[in-house]
């Protein structure tokens, strides 16, 4: 019998996979930075005018941080229902990830974060903003399983150009996209272990 939070979540997965599942393999960006850090509006704005420049199918996982005051520019969700979806409710992650519409994670690098978008081999596109996040994607970088925004060396903005580019080299340079793809699936390989992972659990441990 199911109880009534995997009731709950059952609820809340089957528009998510609906709309996943209308696009082509590997097709989707998702995109979800977390809610532990407030973004700055200008953050958001650029992020959000990226996504709609790429021309690009996303599902963004939108929840607000705590005392975030940043919000979706006016018309964002009408100018991309076509392609995009915001979803402001809380999200299942693996369930999203694991879908093989998604071929790309949008993320902050936080690491449990990298560890579920990697489970599913899902390359990165990384933003980091704060604490361990920017080591996390450099780490990453150097691994060939995901690639960073670019931003300004000077003030660490980034721009909706940026974003675009950022996805495109990713999802459509079938070059570039192949390497990381084939660098996150090896890492998959690994990370979704579970034999691996208890042997390395006990010895950290033990």
């Amino acid at each position: 019998m199911q109880d009534d939070g995997e009731s709950e979540e059952d609820d809340t997965w089957q528009p998510i996979k609906d709309w996943l599942d209308k696009h082509r393999n590997g097709t989707v960006v998702y995109v979800a930075l977390g809610s532990e850090v407030a973004q700055r509006q200008d953050q958001i704005t650029e992020l959000a005018l990226g996504l709609e420049m790429s021309q690009m199918p996303f599902l963004w996982a939108w929840r607000k941080s705590a005392g975030g005051l940043a919000e979706l520019q006016d018309r964002f969700e009408e100018r991309t229902r076509d392609r995009g979806l915001v979803w402001t409710k809380w999200a299942p992650q693996p369930r999203i990830l694991s879908n093989d519409s998604v071929g790309a994670f949008l993320t902050h690098c936080g690491w449990s974060s990298i560890i579920e978008g990697l489970q599913f081999g899902r390359p990165l596109i990384m933003l980091p903003f704060v604490l361990d996040q920017g080591l996390n994607a450099r780490v990453m970088a150097a691994k060939k399983v995901g690639i960073e925004i670019a931003r300004n060396d000077e003030d660490g903005t980034f721009t909706r150009k940026s974003v675009a580019e950022s996805l495109k080299m990713l999802l459509q340079d079938e070059t570039t996209g192949n390497i990381y793809r084939r660098e996150a699936k090896k890492m998959s390989a690994i990370i979704g272990d579970e034999n691996l992972q208890s042997h390395y659990f006990i010895l950290f441990y033990f």
